[in-house]
C-alpha cells in the first residue's frame, strides 16, 4: 500500500511541484491549503493573491485538479492567531523583531497542520520549502541546506521537532528554482510563473504599523531618541517603528548617517550611533533548540546565521547555560536584533538555533 502524505499547497508554484513529485514517486497524495487568515475585504485579497488569500485557495484547488489528486481547505486561523499574530504583536511592544514564518512553520505549518493529518491516515506531510532532511548517524532527523544556495529556507525551519522532522517529505530542496518553474510548465500547471511572495502574508501592504495599531487598538507611543550617554537628540514615533541598524526614516537632522543601535522598552527609547556601534563581536540568546545536535558545549565550533539573507560566520561557544547560550563571532557581525533567531550549522547541517536575546561582549 502506498504511504499517504499530505502536501500543504499554499497555491504557489513550489509546493504545486512537491505535489506533483511525490505523486510521482508513488505516494498517496491529498493537497490540502490552510486558512490561517484573510484579509476583511475579499477584492484586497483576491488582489493580493498571498499565501492565504482566496486566489490561493483557488491556484491550490485548479493544481490538485491537474495532478488529479483530492484537495481540502482547513481552517488553523485560531492557531495562527495565538501562535503567529499575537505573538508578533506582543515582540514589537516588547521591543524586539519577530520572525512569524519561523513561528508560523512550527506552530501552525507543521505542529497543527501534522497533528490534523496524522489524524485522518496519513504517514507524512510535505511542504515546497527549499531544504532536505536526513537522518544522522546519531540517530536525529535534522534539516539540510537545498542545493539551491540562494534560496535555502533551513534558517525558518530550525526549531522543528525530531518528531515533525521523521514525518516530514521536502522534495522541492534537491532543485533550482528554474528547475522548479520548468516542472511547473511541463505539467501545465498555471503557477508555473507565479511571483514569488516577497511579503508577511498576513501584512500584504507591507505597513507594519498600521496593522499593529489594528490589533492592539491604539498608535505606539513616542518617546526619546537618545545616544548611548542618554542625551536626548529627538523624538521617535514609538518604538514599534524601529528595528536595529536601521537608518532611513528616523528624520533626524544630525548631518552625518545614524543608526538605530539599541531600543529600550522599559524607558521607551530608541538609542542613535555611528555605523562602527551597529557591529557586535557576541551575542546571548535564549530559547535554545537542538536538532542535529543534542547539546552545545563551550569551545564548540560552528557557523552561526543571524537573519535569513546572512550568509553565516564562524563562531565559539563560549557559555551554556540551561535554554541560554553565548557566542563569539570570528568577525564582527551586523545588526545583532533581539528577537530574530540564531541558527547554527556543522558543513549542510543545521545543529539547532535559539532567539537571540542581546549583543553582547567578549
Amino acid at each position: 500500500m502506498s504511504k499517504k502524505v499530505v502536501v500543504g499547497m499554499s497555491g504557489g508554484v513550489d509546493s504545486s511541484v512537491a505535489a506533483f513529485l511525490l505523486k510521482e514517486q508513488g505516494y498517496d497524495v491529498i493537497g490540502i491549503t490552510m486558512e490561517i487568515w484573510q484579509p476583511e475585504n475579499p477584492c484586497d485579497a483576491e488582489r493580493e493573491g498571498g499565501c492565504c488569500g482566496f486566489s490561493a485557495i483557488e491556484d491550490a484547488r485548479r493544481v490538485a485538479h491537474i495532478l488529479d489528486i483530492p484537495h481540502y481547505v482547513m481552517n488553523f486561523r485560531d492557531i495562527f492567531q495565538a501562535s503567529v499574530i499575537d505573538y508578533f504583536v506582543r515582540e514589537y511592544q516588547a521591543g524586539r523583531t519577530p520572525n512569524p514564518c519561523i513561528a508560523c512553520n512550527r506552530y501552525v505549518k507543521w505542529e497543527a497542520l501534522l497533528n490534523r493529518s496524522l489524524e485522518i491516515g496519513a504517514d507524512y506531510i510535505a511542504t515546497g520549502h527549499y531544504a532536505g532532511i536526513r537522518k544522522l548517524e546519531n540517530g536525529r532527523y535534522a534539516v539540510i541546506r537545498a542545493k539551491s544556495a540562494r534560496k535555502d529556507q533551513t534558517y525558518a525551519l530550525y526549531n522543528l521537532t525530531q518528531k515533525q522532522l521523521a514525518h516530514t517529505l521536502m522534495p522541492v530542496g534537491e532543485y533550482d528554482k528554474e528547475e522548479i518553474r520548468k516542472i511547473a510548465a511541463d505539467q501545465n500547471l498555471a503557477v508555473a510563473n507565479k511571483p514569488d511572495s516577497q511579503e508577511i502574508c498576513f501584512i500584504p501592504d507591507n505597513n507594519y504599523n498600521h496593522f499593529l495599531e489594528k490589533e492592539t487598538g491604539k498608535k505606539a507611543a513616542p518617546g526619546d531618541f537618545v545616544d548611548c550617554a542618554g542625551n536626548v537628540l529627538g523624538t521617535h514615533e514609538g518604538i514599534s517603528h524601529y528595528t536595529i541598524g536601521q537608518r532611513k526614516g528616523l528624520k533626524l537632522a544630525m548631518g552625518r548617517p545614524v543608526f538605530v543601535t539599541e531600543i529600550r522598552p522599559e524607558s521607551n527609547q530608541v538609542v542613535i550611533g555611528e555605523n562602527e556601534d551597529v557591529y557586535a563581536e557576541a551575542l546571548e540568546a535564549d530559547g535554545l533548540h537542538f536538532m542535529a545536535a543534542d547539546s552545545f558545549v563551550p569551545g564548540q565550533r560552528m557557523l552561526a546565521k543571524i537573519r535569513y539573507s546572512d550568509k553565516g560566520t564562524m563562531c565559539t561557544v563560549r557559555e551554556v547555560g540551561q535554554d541560554k547560550i553565548k557566542i563569539v563571532f570570528d568577525q564582527k557581525v551586523r545588526a545583532v536584533t533581539p528577537g530574530q533567531a540564531v541558527v547554527f550549522y556543522q558543513d549542510n547541517v543545521v545543529l539547532g538555533g535559539a532567539t537571540i536575546a542581546r549583543k553582547s561582549f567578549v
